[in-house]
C-alpha cells in the first residue's frame, strides 16, 4: 500500500510541474499571429511544437521572442518543428506564425507550448522504503514518461501526415474535376465547330452547284 502511495505521489510530482497549451489555429493569407506564455522561473524548460496541417505548400514562418525582444529562434518556410530550450530570462515569451508570404492560401497550424515551471521536488523519505527502491521507482517513472512522450510525438506525426495526405487527395480531386469540365467544354466546342464547318462547306457547295 505504501508502494502504491509512493508511486502516485511521484507521478503527481512529474505531472504537476508542467503546464502546457495545445491549440489549432487557422492562419489567414498575409496574416501574422502571436501567442504568449509567461515564465516565472529562470532556467525553466520550454517545449515548442508546431505542424502545418493544411494550406499552400504546408509551410510557415515562425519566430520565438523572449523578454527584452530577444529572438530565441526563428525559421522560414518550415513545415513543422519540435524544440526544447531553456528560458534564461523571467517574463513573457512570444510565439509567432507568419503567413505574409502567401497572397491567397490560408493555413491550419497545430501547435503546443509546454513550460516546466518548477524544479522537481525530492521524494519524502518513507518508513520501510529503501533509497534503492525509491531510485528504481523514479527511474521507472522517467522511462514511462519518456515512452508516453514518444507515443504522443508519433501520434502528432501520423496526424500531420494524415491531414496532409487528405489535403493532397482533395486538391487532386479538384484538379481532376476541373480538368474534366474543361475537357467536356472543349469536346462540345469542337463538335459544334465541326458541325458549323460541315454546314458551311455544304452550303458553299450548293451555291456553287446552282
Amino acid at each position: 500500500m505504501q508502494f502504491l502511495a509512493l508511486f502516485a505521489g511521484l507521478l503527481a510530482l512529474f505531472v504537476s510541474t508542467v503546464s502546457s497549451t495545445a491549440l489549432t489555429y487557422k492562419l489567414q493569407a498575409n496574416e501574422k499571429s502571436c501567442f504568449f506564455t509567461w515564465v516565472d522561473n529562470k532556467g525553466a524548460k520550454i517545449a515548442f511544437y508546431f505542424a502545418v496541417q493544411s494550406g499552400g505548400s504546408f509551410d510557415v514562418d515562425y519566430e520565438v521572442v523572449g523578454p527584452n525582444e530577444r529572438v530565441v529562434m526563428d525559421g522560414q518556410k518550415e513545415r513543422q518543428g519540435d524544440f526544447v530550450f531553456t528560458a534564461n530570462d523571467v517574463g513573457e515569451y512570444r510565439f509567432c506564425f507568419n503567413n505574409e508570404m502567401s497572397t491567397f492560401a490560408e493555413k491550419t497550424v497545430d501547435f503546443e507550448i509546454a513550460v516546466e515551471n518548477e524544479q522537481r521536488a525530492q521524494l519524502p523519505s518513507k518508513q520501510g522504503t529503501t533509497p534503492e527502491q525509491t531510485s528504481s521507482l523514479e527511474e521507472s517513472i522517467l522511462k514511462l514518461s519518456s515512452q508516453l512522450s514518444t507515443i504522443n510525438r508519433n501520434q502528432k506525426y501520423f496526424r500531420t501526415r494524415e491531414n496532409r495526405n487528405f489535403s493532397t487527395v482533395r486538391s487532386t480531386e479538384r484538379r481532376i474535376f476541373n480538368f474534366s469540365i474543361i475537357e467536356s467544354v472543349m469536346m462540345v466546342t469542337m463538335a459544334g465547330l465541326q458541325v458549323f464547318i460541315v454546314r458551311f462547306f455544304f452550303q458553299g457547295a450548293r451555291k456553287g452547284y446552282v
